[in-house]
């Protein structure tokens, strides 16, 4: 049994803040209804090249961006712009226990699916919403994109290389990093509401908003700004307050060094052959380091070039100042701790095999399950809709001739 069996999930969301929440809950062992689109469903579905390969090696209709947010799920297409599909999604929300989309502010409501008609429906039912910029304020009725807030929320000032470097200007992450906290929090928020639900009995809306998320996740450096009234500036691989923490050139590549007290910087400077750099003023303390950057780096780059990233990772991890490689992607899924701790997973799929990255949440007592590979499109309509609304087999076939699942 998940920490999550016997919540119902119905999940209206599509791209990947949504669909990230669900599968976290999916994940943890919750029912999670995929509501999609007929003939079209979740926006991502498209969204290749890349897609899973079948039996034959040929690509199949299964987008590799959807099968990355989609999996424990069970997916039914339901056209509830038609009156039949709207009731179809009210009968389910009265017999689920949590709501999840992430449609415009106000969309649901021309069809009557918004909080306040599915509450009456269902008091105890625990609504999330997730748009761009929420459901209140000057740009609530925008449409809101990762890439689009990465910039606005201020992440994109912080992320490249320095003004006046080669190559400098503001880059976005490489991953839609705000869908997936948005995700996350989400993920938190529900929960929170599912208790605050078992102690009170009722349920509540969740408004989330990828604009909240990505400025409440500036973390150290929104408190930068806040506490001295300047704005952080680029500074490419290197940290605001900590130094050394960033990458360096060596022989071969470049390494990461991550120098996180004074301590670990005298055993750096040892393995480098400079132990006076220890003592200097200018260096002995991590303010002192912070003060006189400009100073340190170049200094350390002379020095990193001539070994190779192997020798350096090998001489530093010996005396326990903490580094790494800068590995691709192939390299990640071989590498012998991301093996060990089982990070890539295999689950049978309609097409053949479908590979997963695992959960990273370890419980003891109810762990994560794998139990259903992202779903082809409309995989599961006839058996959810027999099972939680009892429809028959004439009735489904209905519904199916007059395009409304």
């Amino acid at each position: 049994m998940g920490a999550l069996s016997g919540i119902r999930v119905l999940d209206l969301s599509r791209v990947l803040a949504g669909p990230w929440c669900g599968q976290n809950l999916a994940d943890l062992g919750a029912e999670v209804i995929k509501v999609e689109r007929p003939g079209s469903g979740d926006d991502t579905r498209q969204w290749g090249p890349p897609y899973l390969k079948d039996r034959d090696g040929h690509d199949s209709r299964e987008a590799a961006y959807f099968l990355c947010a989609n999996r424990n799920k069970e997916s039914l297409t339901i056209d509830f712009t038609q009156p039949e599909g709207q009731r179809l999604v009210r009968e389910l929300a009265a017999k689920s226990d949590v709501l999840i989309e992430n449609f415009k502010v106000g969309g649901l409501a021309t069809y009557g699916l918004d909080y306040a008609s599915l509450k009456a429906v269902n008091p105890k039912l625990i609504y999330c919403s997730i748009t761009g910029f929420g459901q209140d304020g000057p740009y609530a009725s925008r449409a809101g994109y990762d890439f689009m807030v990465q910039g606005l929320g201020g992440l994109m000032s912080l992320t490249g290389q320095p003004d006046g470097s080669e190559g400098a200007g503001p880059v976005k992450v490489g991953v839609a990093l705000t869908d997936v906290l948005t995700g996350l929090y989400a993920s938190i928020a529900i929960l929170a509401a599912l208790q605050y639900r078992e102690r009170e009995g009722v349920g509540q809306y969740i408004d989330t908003a990828l604009l909240d998320v990505q400025v409440a996740c500036l973390a150290n450096q929104a408190l930068n700004y806040l506490t001295t009234g300047r704005a952080p500036q680029r500074l490419g691989n290197a940290h605001p307050n900590i130094v050394p923490y960033q990458s360096f050139p060596t022989a071969d590549g470049d390494f990461i060094l991550t120098v996180g007290n004074d301590g670990q910087f005298r055993k750096f400077a040892q393995v480098a052959g400079k132990p006076e750099w220890a003592d200097d003023p200018r260096f002995a303390t991590n303010r002192a380091r912070v003060e006189h950057r400009a100073e340190l780096i170049p200094l350390i780059r002379q020095v990193t070039v001539f070994k190779t990233s192997a020798q350096w990772l090998s001489e530093l991890e010996a005396v326990g100042v903490p580094c790494g490689p800068i590995n691709d992607l192939a390299q990640v899924f071989a590498d012998p701790q991301v093996i060990a701790r089982g990070l890539k997973v295999e689950m049978p799929h309609a097409v053949g095999s479908v590979p997963q990255v695992a959960s990273p949440l370890r419980l003891s007592a109810s762990p994560v399950d794998y139990r259903l590979p992202p779903p082809q499109l409309g995989e599961h309509s006839a058996q959810v809709l027999a099972r939680v609304l009892g429809l028959s087999a004439a009735e489904i076939a209905a519904l199916q001739g007059n395009g409304v699942v």
